[in-house]
């Protein structure tokens, strides 16, 4: 039986979305996409956007667990805020569906999908190709960026939940 993963890479303007089962060794795409907020919007309807479509992904895909990114970089502290608001009410929307939660940083996702922690966005993203078995790179990037968060959440889940991180399903 598959196991089904919805991994999230959070942003404020857009958040990606990547959907894969995990059948024994091997990932199957099942969704990408991105969540996009509207700029002409307030900063709290933006965030209210963000929530519902979450929550919806999180209902049509019904998956058994979610992996979002742990997301602690930003220059521009405006935009960091806003990003880490947007992650809150990302993660609020998994914790009220129920759904066990991995969070995951930057690095681990690299070492999961390339073997070294500091891999680079193109070779990440030949690497969610070829996993996938998909004939072109996934786009836009943040889509591509929560497949493989993805597949390396299914991949750590079984470890994760024997050692009491994440509740069993």
């Amino acid at each position: 039986m598959p196991f089904r993963v919805l991994g999230i890479d959070p942003g404020f303007d857009r958040t990606g979305i990547g959907v894969i089962d995990q059948i024994g060794m091997k990932s199957v795409w099942v969704h990408h996409g991105c969540i996009h907020t509207d700029a002409g919007l307030s900063f709290s309807a933006r965030l209210q956007g963000l929530r519902d479509g979450v929550r919806d992904a999180l209902r049509e895909f019904r998956p058994q667990a979610a992996v979002v990114e742990h997301v602690f970089f930003q220059t521009n502290a405006k935009t960091a805020m806003r990003v880490g608001m947007a992650r809150g009410v990302i993660l609020l929307s998994i914790m009220d569906e129920g759904v066990p939660l991995i969070e995951l940083t930057p690095n681990q996702v690299k070492q999961g999908m390339t073997g070294w922690g500091g891999a680079d966005k193109k070779q990440m993203q030949a690497m969610v190709m070829t996993m996938l078995h998909l004939r072109e790179i996934p786009r836009p990037d943040d889509a591509a960026d929560a497949l493989a968060m993805a597949i390396v959440g299914a991949t750590l889940y079984p470890s994760l939940r024997q050692r009491s991180i994440v509740p069993s399903i």
